[in-house]
């Protein structure tokens, strides 16, 4: 499994936050892209989607499994095999997912996120630990171990939220 770098994040108007990942996955592009952009691939990481219209301007509707939240909008982006991006109910925003060739080499890809969402900085921070959990668990789904739900907890994104709060605060800084 590898590492997934911790997410960075850029907050304007007071209460609009950017939310930015790189994420190296040793998997093909192909496989990645049906992770981040079909309704087979959605729920062994992150939430069921539907329905998911593959196409710009597409209804779409992310529910997901660990919670009641379920968030409706359009595709706003969409480039078959390298841009998936979802702009949902005012909870999530806009979720951008876009794909480019890995410099690992052997087909691996370089997943770049962008969430743009509305609200407190506590909610920017639930935010970051939130996508950093679940890119964990794209990664384990990649890998052929999709997350159960039925069997999910909060612990690891408690953790997760401390160490992007901790970071937040002027000292002390991220330890992994």
């Amino acid at each position: 499994m590898s590492e997934i770098p911790r997410g960075r994040s850029e907050t304007h108007d007071g209460d609009r936050h950017l939310l930015h990942f790189v994420v190296d996955l040793p998997q093909p592009m192909p496989m990645v892209w049906a992770a981040v952009a079909s309704p087979e691939g959605l729920p062994g990481w992150l939430c069921e989607a539907d329905p998911l219209e593959p196409r710009l301007g597409g209804k779409v509707t992310l529910r997901w499994l660990n919670s009641d939240t379920e968030v409706s909008g359009h595709v706003t982006a969409w480039d078959p095999d390298y841009v998936a991006e979802y702009t949902v109910g005012p909870t999530h925003g806009r979720i951008r997912f876009h794909l480019e060739p890995g410099s690992g080499g052997g087909g691996s890809t370089v997943l770049r996120f962008t969430n743009e969402v509305r609200g407190t900085p506590e909610y920017r921070l639930d935010c970051l630990a939130g996508w950093h959990d679940h890119f964990e668990r794209l990664d384990a789904a990649l890998s052929g171990h999709p997350t159960d739900w039925r069997d999910w907890s909060p612990e690891r994104w408690r953790h997760l939220r401390e160490l992007y709060e901790r970071d937040d605060a002027p000292w002390p800084k991220w330890v992994p």
